[in-house]
């Protein structure tokens, strides 16, 4: 069979990682083709948290206006409240999401971004339809089946699920987003470590006016806590807000041995009705599902011409709210290697970079959300619900923090709850990403902070080392303030000099931005000189971000030679 269409990716998927991939490539001007087996996007909100890295990378894509215009902002996701339901006992809240006083100026401080809540069933159209706006050809009810590689591409048969015939795609790369069940992934045979259905969860979106019980005390997650509920499983589930306050999606969870039970209309209202605790709530239920909660993450990301991202490389709970983030930036780290690759202006084994950058964070990410679930255990134990099957004896348990005596109980409570941060602010697991790879130029200028830093899992930690995201820093440009994020990216390198710095050359591929008195960019505030300093770089040294907005290399100051510097190390970085 002779292929009938030809181009340079083929991205198989369009959730969040495909259609970030598609949006990506389209800026970039690189001719790919999209395929996915269903006839339309995401129906059920399923992710939804949308942090600050993320918001970055919507920025970079030109999106980030149309997504904050649906979101629910940050003020109204942050008071994570657990009781035993909406309308019962209030056990206590945690300040979640960058809301907390402290956190949210570590969140100013970071990033010109703010967090937001940004259901998955509106964000896709936003990412396909500004991908298609740009260029990108995408088909619905087109299923991936295989395919075969070889030195100069890559063969990939689909089938046409309207016509029920097959045809063959010609490609030079193949980009596997088509989720926790990729067969691109199984295809490729990409090694995977850890396990599948962990435990079991059920998903039941539903619309109810709840304003009454929640309106003032505001989140995105109610978690509610019920021994011997009448509804059966295990006695925790969260009821999360999808948009507020009528439209809500539960979380419930059952005994992934026994299976998940049956999900009829009077089953789901019945749930919802317990979760809320108002016998006679008015319920409409909008969709049902069940799930499994996984451990699971390649320990390669691509072979050969084949590349994965998102859920095909690393499948967690949706603990953290890490899911589609990590997957629309998986995408954003390769579509610029791709780019540059396509168009030769850099190496193959660029490409390789991209498991070496992106499958620890995957790990990272994966073994952070279970951990997070485990550490719900603390909760449990604080309440005296551990150690017993007995609900009397869970629910007198629980009643006892309310007597007078009960001081220890209630402090380990306190303790518990806050102790939940690691997964409802855990900032530093956000941003602190470090990449090491061939495509960065470590040097021993000053030491990364972050091998230091108290607690690099909740606070992040600002620096130019070499692998780091670089540095958010406010400068005066462009009619008014903008980011040294938003300066760099947009498919360039982009270097940061000082007024000694007027020598470095500019070309195509690298843009010089330099930041002083008198120049187009200004520092007014002093914050990028004092940054520079501290990590021993002078005004005429300077900072080369990647286009994904990870630092690649930096110079003390200005060479005897700057553009042969500067293109001896672009040749390093992009395998020349």
């Amino acid at each position: 069979m002779a292929p009938v269409v030809t181009t340079d990716v083929v991205v198989v998927g369009s959730g969040p990682a495909g259609a970030a991939m598609a949006l990506a490539l389209a800026r970039l001007g690189v001719d790919h083709l999209v395929v996915t087996r269903y006839e339309t996007l995401a129906a059920e909100p399923r992710a939804h948290i949308t942090n600050q890295r993320t918001m970055e990378v919507l920025r970079d894509l030109g999106v980030s206006d149309r997504v904050e215009a649906l979101a629910t902002p940050q003020d109204l996701i942050g008071t994570t409240t657990f009781c035993t339901s909406l309308a019962g006992e209030e056990l206590g809240r945690v300040r979640s999401w960058g809301t907390d006083p402290h956190s949210q100026a570590a969140h100013r401080l970071a990033s010109p971004a703010r967090i937001c809540d940004m259901p998955q069933n509106l964000m896709e159209p936003i990412l396909v339809q500004a991908a298609q706006r740009e260029g990108s050809r995408i088909r619905f009810s087109t299923e991936y089946l295989g395919h075969t590689q070889d030195d100069e591409g890559v063969t990939v048969e689909v089938r046409d699920r309207l016509r029920d015939d097959t045809y063959e795609i010609r490609a030079r790369y193949l980009y596997g987003a088509d989720g926790g069940r990729s067969r691109v992934a199984e295809d490729a045979g990409l090694p995977m470590r850890g396990e599948m259905g962990v435990a079991g969860s059920l998903n039941i979106v539903f619309r109810a006016d709840l304003s009454p019980w929640v309106a003032h005390r505001p989140s995105v997650l109610y978690w509610v806590l019920q021994p011997g509920s009448d509804v059966g499983g295990i006695g925790m589930g969260v009821v999360r807000m999808v948009r507020p306050w009528d439209e809500w999606l539960t979380i419930w969870g059952y005994d992934v041995a026994d299976g998940p039970p049956d999900l009829s209309d009077e089953y789901c209202r019945g749930l919802v009705r317990a979760l809320v605790g108002v016998d006679e709530l008015d319920v409409e239920i909008l969709g049902r599902s069940a799930w499994t909660v996984n451990h699971m993450v390649a320990e390669r990301y691509s072979t050969g011409r084949v590349f994965c991202g998102g859920d095909a490389v690393h499948r967690h709970p949706p603990s953290n709210g890490l899911g589609s983030n990590t997957s629309i930036q998986d995408s954003f780290n390769l579509a610029w290697k791709l780019a540059l690759v396509v168009r030769g202006e850099a190496g193959p084994e660029l490409l390789e970079t991209y498991t070496a950058e992106r499958a620890p964070i995957g790990r990272q990410v994966v073994d952070r959300a279970n951990q997070s679930i485990g550490e719900t255990g603390r909760i449990f134990d604080a309440l005296g619900v551990s150690g017993t099957d007995d609900p009397e004896v869970m629910r007198a348990n629980m009643a006892a923090r309310r007597e007078p005596g009960a001081d220890k109980q209630r402090r380990a409570l306190r303790e518990a709850i806050a102790f939940k941060a690691y997964e409802f602010d855990a900032h530093g697991v956000e941003l602190n990403q470090r990449y090491v790879s061939a495509a960065v130029v470590s040097d021993d200028l000053s030491p990364d902070p972050l091998a230091t830093a108290e607690d690099p899992e909740l606070h992040h930690v600002a620096s130019t080392t070499p692998g780091a995201r670089v540095p958010h820093v406010w400068l005066a440009g462009h009619g008014g303030d903008v980011s040294t994020i938003d300066l760099a990216g947009h498919g360039r390198f982009t270097l940061f000099t000082g007024p000694g710095g007027e020598s470095w050359p500019a070309s195509e591929l690298v843009r010089v931005v330099v930041v002083g008195p008198g120049h187009e960019i200004e520092d007014p505030y002093g914050d990028w000189a004092r940054l520079l300093e501290a990590e021993g770089i002078g005004d005429s040294g300077a900072v080369l971000v990647r286009p994904d907005h990870h630092v690649a290399a930096r110079f003390a100051s200005l060479p005897d030679d700057p553009a042969t510097t500067l293109s001896t190390t672009l040749q390093q970085v992009l395998r020349r």
